[in-house]
């Protein structure tokens, strides 16, 4: 029943679903007789039996007998007392929870049968190719593909974390029931582990009893990154470069990063107070350190895996200097230090110690006398020490490159070989040398960080004593293979930045040496390429390309932040800061000039160097809350932070504000702390919400850039390079979904055409929600209705709540979603959807968009009863109880439907199955047009225009997922007599827009051109209608007694069952 998935319009097999259900509708059954008993599933079965007979008689027109059964099962449910009512809509929920997994692994099973399948890498590709482009053309494209999918915390995800994972389990074990190769002791011990699961399901509360903080948020974005994304990635870009060999003859560059990741979770504090500048500060650490521990789990394991000898010079140049400068700190430490009960950073804060490898076992193989089955090469080393390290080199090198040249002041210099004639040399050349030869790549240098060096002395002891039990150290030991030399190394940088990330955000004093630690992921992947290009060198590409190949990607992809977060407040905000900065300096109130007036103020203080902002300055705390955001931008920078968002953007002042705070923060920083702020300035991106906005935005966008000093920061800093992000949530609640869908696409055309007179390159940055009613949908249809020009290889998009478990929750479903991604850019890049075939079309689109917005607004806005039918009819008002997110439903506490967040608006009328905010006002615009005689027209533009086709179709989806006489049992049940006229208006608009659009579809009815949806649709209805039923029940008794806890338990429980049934929420 999702309406988000791509895979969902294909046609597929449902025998195996249907096994799948009823294996775990068995297993939940023999758990609900073994923990609430035969009676309780009598009951079940009855309900059920009752719920389907009614469906059935529907489908088959029968309505007498349907309503008939329908009113059996109201009295069958009211007539229930709550300690009975609970459990049957606990075990409803369960069931349509356990099918959605279900749903999710034939979906998974399906992508891996045999034969060909649409919309993959492989499918585009050859289309492309055997249409007309040439292989470099889409080699090019693949590769200077910019994708960015952010993760929000928006609160649509209803299930509890802890539930989410048990799903994850149960859907593994679904996967191993398809191997073909089980025993039966197999099979037997695979179902007793579904029943464990199952009752361990049925016995964990559902309910969250607390709400989530920012940071709870956070941390469950950055588990889908180690849950799933850290599989799919390598998998993902492994698929994309097997595909672009096939049919260009070339494999994906190994650091080309065609999708990447980030965040707003932990940096979106617009209308959320929890999300301060300590938190966002918080979450970049937190990412940090999962970053680098992630990266200390592959390192293991690389380790143990390179024990190759052979290495080009330059690596064994590395390697050697690596083992030189540790020999130094045992030599010093035996001189100098301390006994080891006083040796100061001896104690470890860093993370529970994970499984290590045998002992021994990172030491090479050994033939059966014990010495190397290979002869070794002495590494030179000083008389004084009793060590022997072997680095084998093919036969082929020349190293004669490599002989040692001391100066006359006795300083070693090396002889550099050329990478592509001489990859090895031989250490033992140099072994009579009185000095050791060492080549030590360039390491990159911190951004101007002026801390105390460490001595040499002082890093190496910063290890633990158990790091050095499991880690010991590689002075004195034998055949030490070249690569865990140097990948020893790299992990010892990765424990340094941990603990440097623990003392940051501890607030104690950091002195480690920028050479120490890795502050960017360009610097992790130096060694790691060093160590790729070694391998290739020494013909060994097989192993090359195995896990140090999904490492480097790894690396690409994540960097040292995994996601960088983005920074989203209210333009208001800014505007309040600078107006108390203005009046604090005695030159005016910012917030009263005009427009020109302040942006000839913002463009002068932006071209000036003195600070604006007096240290001593005095403001209220929400203004200091804005100054102290900009101050940890400015101390992050653009290493872990990535755009600054400005929701409800409308002028280009707007921009230009956040540009002169960003300014302000880096010259204070800069100054207290005597560095150069990390990386450049964020990007600025103004986000264009309401309808009048979305009008707007072109206009914002060329002001913006006839302003020299705004343009050429944008060719200095960005690389001519301009982000501007539509929202699809408020204009949706704004004006409806067919007008906000027709701005919004007008909106693109006017932004991409602004920039492109100023030779600026632009990047959409699409807000989707995960129902159709807030912009969701399936994202290759989207992306191939796009106007033309709007997708030229860039994209960012959000995913959130719901939708992030749904897309990524499994690393196959990831894998799937992140190919369609690139292949519906690509499409979009090359081969561009057709724009309206003449200007008649979009004539009629400005006229149906018109009577649709004034339809919508004169029931939502302006009819006096609607919001009072909106509260009756709906749990609105109770979906606060949920602690699904940390941010308030509310903007502000006044206000009605327009201080609503577009989140709750629509979640309240999903679960009612009305989905009233996806479909009001269609009707009413369409059937105005028919009347002016566009029916033929309008069944064209269906054809031929892939927008228009799309939106229809969306609408229509949405339609087939809308329940009438269900919504009918909420008016009939809860809404005041004088209301329920109405909600009998609502209906008719719905059976209005029903028809015009079948008319325009062609279609005889809904859905007929997506047999699937409709199959799992009708498939949910026997558990989903009770609990619907169960809702109103249960509302209706809360509403009389607000204050008891049970009934607001039960109610919750209906919300979550409900979810589970209709695939999303918000």
């Amino acid at each position: 029943m999702t309406d988000t998935v791509d895979d969902i319009a294909e046609e597929i097999s449902f025998q195996a679903f249907d096994d799948d259900c009823h294996l775990l509708g068995n297993l939940l059954n023999d758990c609900l007789q073994r923990e609430v008993g035969q009676h309780f599933t009598d009951k079940v079965d009855k309900v059920r039996l009752l719920a389907q007979s009614a469906c059935n008689m529907r489908m088959a027109g029968i309505t007498d007998a349907a309503e008939w059964l329908s009113k059996q099962l109201e009295r069958e449910l009211s007539s229930m007392d709550l300690e009975e009512a609970v459990p049957l809509a606990r075990a409803f929920s369960h069931y349509l929870n356990l099918m959605g997994i279900a749903e999710t692994h034939h979906r998974v099973r399906r992508t891996k049968l045999p034969g060909h399948v649409s919309k993959s890498c492989d499918d585009v590709f050859n289309r492309l190719i055997q249409s007309g482009y040439s292989q470099d053309e889409v080699y090019n494209a693949v590769c200077e593909q910019e994708v960015e999918i952010v993760l929000t915390a928006h609160p649509t995800q209803i299930n509890r974390r802890t539930l989410q994972y048990k799903h994850l389990r149960i859907a593994h074990l679904l996967e191993r029931n398809d191997r073909t190769d089980l025993s039966q002791e197999d099979k037997e011990q695979l179902i007793e582990d579904l029943v464990r699961e199952i009752i361990s399901l049925w016995q964990t509360d559902e309910i969250r009893r607390r709400k989530p903080t920012p940071v709870d948020e956070a941390r469950g974005g950055l588990h889908i990154v180690e849950q799933t994304l850290w599989k799919a990635v390598p998998q993902y870009l492994r698929r994309v470069s097997n595909a672009l060999k096939r049919h260009t003859g070339r494999p994906l560059p190994l650091t080309s990063t065609p999708i990447k990741f980030g965040s707003w979770m932990g940096g979106d504090r617009d209308g959320n107070p929890n999300v301060t500048a300590k938190v966002t500060r918080d979450v970049c650490f937190l990412a940090r350190w999962i970053a680098a521990d992630l990266y200390l789990r592959e390192i293991d394991g690389l380790r143990f895996e390179l024990s190759m000898m052979t290495c080009s010079q330059k690596l064994a140049d590395y390697a050697y200097s690596i083992i030189s400068k540790e020999h130094d700190h045992e030599e010093h430490h035996h001189i100098s230090w301390k006994p080891r009960e006083k040796r100061e950073h001896s104690e470890y804060h860093g993370p529970a110690l994970p499984a290590h490898l045998p002992v021994g076992a990172d030491m090479p193989m050994t033939g059966a006398d014990g010495d190397s089955e290979m002869p070794i090469m002495e590494l030179p080393v000083k008389d004084d020490i009793d060590m022997l390290s072997t680095f084998k080199v093919p036969s082929h090198f020349n190293t004669a490159a490599s002989s040692a040249v001391h100066s006359k002041e006795g300083s070693p210099t090396a002889v550099k070989a050329e990478h592509g004639g001489a990859a090895g040399f031989n250490l033992k050349d140099m072994a009579d040398t009185s000095q050791p030869v060492v080549t030590t790549p360039t390491t990159p240098t911190h951004s101007g960080a002026a801390t105390k060096k460490k001595t040499l002395l002082e890093s190496n002891l910063n290890k633990s004593s158990m790091d050095k039990l499991l880690n010991p150290s590689m002075i004195g030991r034998p055949d030490i293979a070249p690569y865990r030399v140097v990948l020893g190394h790299v992990r010892q940088k990765l424990v340094n930045t941990q603990r440097r990330t623990e003392q940051m955000l501890e607030g104690t004093p950091c002195d480690y040496d920028p050479n120490d630690y890795y502050e960017t992921g360009e610097q992790l992947m130096e060694p790691l390429l060093l160590c790729h290009e070694s391998m290739e060198a020494c013909s060994s590409e097989i192993l090359a390309d195995g896990r140090l190949s999904d490492l480097i990607r790894r690396v690409a992809t994540f960097g040292m932040t995994l996601m960088k977060l983005d920074v989203r407040q209210e333009a208001d905000r800014h505007t309040d800061t600078l107006d108390s900065i203005t009046k604090w300096l005695e030159i005016g109130s910012y917030s009263q000039w005009d427009e020109e007036k302040k942006l000839k103020f913002l463009t002068t203080e932006l071209k000036g160097r003195r600070p604006l902002v007096p240290p001593t300055i005095e403001v209220k705390p929400d203004v200091r809350e804005v100054l102290n955001t900009f101050r940890v931008t400015a101390e992050l920078g653009t290493n872990s932070l990535g755009a600054y968002v400005i929701s409800m953007a409308a002028e280009a002042s707007d921009v230009l504000a956040v540009e002169l705070l960003q300014k302000e923060a880096r010259l204070v920083v800069g100054g207290e702390l005597g560095i150069t702020c990390p990386g450049e300035t964020l990007r600025v991106v103004p986000l264009f919400e309401t309808v009048k906005d979305l009008r707007g935005a072109g206009t914002v966008i060329r002001k913006l850039l006839k302003i020299d000093w705004y343009r050429e920061h944008l060719i200095r800093n960005h690389q001519a390079h301009q982000e501007v992000m539509l929202g699809y949530s408020d204009s949706g609640k704004d004006a409806g979904r067919f007008t906000a869908a027709w701005e919004l696409y007008k909106a693109q055309e006017d932004v991409v055409a602004a920039c492109k007179e100023f030779g600026i390159k632009v990047t959409l940055f699409h807000g989707r929600g995960g129902s159709v009613g807030r912009g969701g949908g399936p994202m290759y249809l989207a992306i191939q209705s796009q106007p033309p020009g709007s997708v030229m290889g860039t994209l960012r998009v959000t995913e959130q709540g719901e939708m992030i478990q749904a897309k990524f929750g499994l690393s196959q479903t990831a894998v799937r979603q992140l190919e369609i991604y690139t292949t519906a850019v690509l499409l979009a890049t090359l081969h561009p959807p057709d724009p309206p075939r003449s200007e008649s079309w979009r004539n009629v689109m400005e006229e149906i968009s018109d009577t649709s917005c004034k339809h919508y607004r004169s029931i939502v806005f302006q009819n006096n009863q609607f919001l009072e039918y909106f509260h009756e009819a709906t749990p609105e008002a109770e979906l606060g109880n949920l602690n699904i997110g940390s941010r308030p439903t509310r903007r502000k506490k006044a206000g009605g439907v327009s201080q609503l967040r577009a989140i709750p608006w629509i979640f309240a009328w999903t679960q009612t199955r009305f989905v009233l905010p996806a479909w009001l006002g269609v009707g009413a615009g369409l059937e105005a047009a028919f009347s002016r005689g566009h029916e033929e027209e309008l069944q064209a533009m269906y054809r031929e225009w892939p927008f228009f086709q799309s939106t229809i179709d969306l609408i229509e989806m949405v339609l087939a997922k809308a329940d009438i006489p269900i919504a009918k049992h909420y008016d009939e049940v809860l809404v005041s007599p004088s209301r329920q006229q109405l909600g009998n208006e609502l209906r008719e608009a719905f059976y209005t827009t029903q028809r015009t659009v079948l008319d325009v579809s062609g279609h005889q009815k809904l859905s007929e051109n997506n047999k699937t949806l409709r199959r799992l649709i009708e498939s949910r209805l026997a558990y989903l209608d009770p609990i619907n039923m169960l809702q109103v029940e249960i509302l209706r008794r809360l509403r009389q007694d607000a204050s008891n806890p049970k009934l607001r338990d039960a109610l919750l429980i209906t919300i979550n069952g409900i979810a589970a049934g209709m695939r999303n929420t918000g």
